[in-house]
């Protein structure tokens, strides 16, 4: 993990609604965090998250979510250039279809 990442000044607190931010430990909430920022943030803030943690521990932690919007797991499947059956979520996407796809 390299040093240098600030989430009180360099991510959006609007990411952390439900949360105390100022409470957040940078480590523990690596999941919290990498989820947020993929889904909600800028290329520049991922470019900061995947500094932070590594490529291969962001990678980790989205292909293991149990869920994913859809334009976020598009995203992350080209970004990183991972095939969209390796994630968690693709897998849970075909067992709970939605009737207006």
């Amino acid at each position: 993990m390299a040093a240098g990442l600030n989430i009180y000044r360099d991510l959006k607190k609007e990411y952390f609604w439900d949360v105390n931010i100022e409470k957040l430990d940078i480590d523990s909430a690596r999941r919290l965090i990498i989820e947020r920022v993929f889904s909600l943030g800028s290329i520049k803030e991922m470019m900061l998250v995947i500094d932070y943690y590594g490529e291969d521990e962001v990678k980790k932690v989205l292909t293991g979510l149990n869920y994913m919007d859809r334009k976020t797991f598009n995203f992350v499947s080209k970004f990183f250039d991972i095939p969209k059956n390796s994630f968690k979520c693709y897998s849970r996407m075909h067992l709970h279809p939605k009737s207006w796809d």
